[in-house]
């Protein structure tokens, strides 16, 4: 049968091993078409993507504009609270109590803290109002930072507990740079103050870092004023008038003498007698000073007095005598000792004679 007979007979022919079917090619029509799809798919979801493109570029805009107006306004207001008022900078008192350095660390600090809470706040909002612009479900997103926040605060309880002692101490103004603190850990002159750890400098020089969640009291030395006291042991047959007047004069001429009377907030006073003993008796002075003087004040005070005393012919317990009376010269150091004894010889008559006689030996049979 020829082929057109098997064409028109509804066969199908048969195609031959070497034939090869040949894969289907887009023709032109099929790119137009897809194209069209494209086209048609673009133009019925334009407006959705452009109005969650332009809410997106709303939210970001609004969130950095808010970022840079609350950081600006803390700004000014840490620039404010660093500034002294005029009623603290027209007294000397009050220019010896502030201390700039202090002052502007604490406003630094406390600058730092708010200006980071704030951007936290700020762009964590931002972030989360974009997901749910992309229609996101939050739900277990905020349960997995619930969690995560969790599992953190446990594992770094002391660093958040440094984190927030810091912030209180520094907010309260409990101490700052320059104070001189005894923190129960450690104690010396505070040269920085951080959120975390605080750094002092120690008697003898060297630096102590103390973590703020350790600070269980704290005992500042540079606030307000301090107080020097000064005890001196005098015999106890010296003539109580005499020593007060003696000590009055010291004390009126330190009181007048520069620098210590910048230094001294009060006049010294001699208190009186602050305990008395057989051969002894204490002669307290006190007087109030500027914070962190009152170590050389007590120093000075002493230099004073044993100088005084020793013009007044006046002797302190456990010192160098000024001058010796002519009755103290002649006395024996060695009268007031008992001779030695006979009886502490024992071949010596008198330690025989007053043995107790030894009972007979027995006859030998």
């Amino acid at each position: 049968m020829s082929l057109p007979a098997l064409l028109a007979a509804g066969a199908t022919p048969t195609p031959s091993p070497t034939e090869s079917t040949a894969p289907a090619v887009s023709t032109f029509q099929d790119a137009q078409q897809s194209a069209t799809h494209a086209a048609s798919w673009v133009e019925q979801n334009w407006s959705t993507w452009l109005a969650i493109g332009l809410r997106v570029i709303l939210i970001l805009v609004v969130a950095a504009v808010l970022r840079v107006a609350v950081r600006r306004a803390i700004t000014q207001l840490i620039e404010r609270m660093n500034r002294p008022t005029e009623g603290t900078s027209s007294t000397a008192l009050g220019g010896l109590l502030v201390n700039a350095e202090r002052r502007r660390q604490r406003a630094a600090a406390i600058g730092s803290v708010l200006r980071s809470v704030a951007s936290f706040l700020i762009m964590g909002t931002a972030a989360l109002m974009v997901l749910s612009t992309f229609q996101i479900n939050l739900a277990p997103l905020l349960a997995s930072a619930g969690v995560a926040g969790v599992a953190v605060g446990f594992g770094a309880r002391n660093l958040v507990t440094d984190f927030l002692s810091g912030v209180f101490m520094i907010l309260e103004d409990q101490y700052g740079v320059g104070d001189t603190i005894d923190a129960g850990v450690a104690s010396g002159e505070v040269i920085e103050v951080g959120l975390r750890v605080t750094k002092l400098r120690g008697a003898d020089g060297e630096i102590w870092y103390v973590r703020n969640g350790e600070v269980k009291r704290i005992g500042n030395l540079s606030q307000g004023w301090a107080t020097a006291g000064v005890d001196v042991t005098v015999r106890a047959s010296e003539n109580l008038d005499r020593v007060k007047t003696t000590l009055d004069a010291v004390a009126e001429a330190m009181s007048k003498d520069e620098p210590w009377n910048e230094i001294l907030w009060g006049p010294v006073e001699v208190l009186g007698l602050d305990s008395v003993l057989i051969d002894s008796m204490v002669v307290r002075l006190s007087a109030k000073t500027m914070p962190g003087k009152a170590l050389a004040v007590e120093r000075e005070l002493r230099w004073r007095v044993k100088r005084a005393f020793d013009e007044a012919d006046i002797r302190i317990v456990g010192g160098t005598p000024a001058t010796l009376t002519e009755e103290e010269e002649a006395t024996d150091p060695a009268a007031p000792v008992a001779p030695p004894s006979a009886h502490s010889n024992p071949d010596s008559p008198q330690s025989e004679a007053a043995s107790p006689i030894p009972p007979p030996r027995p006859a030998a049979k």
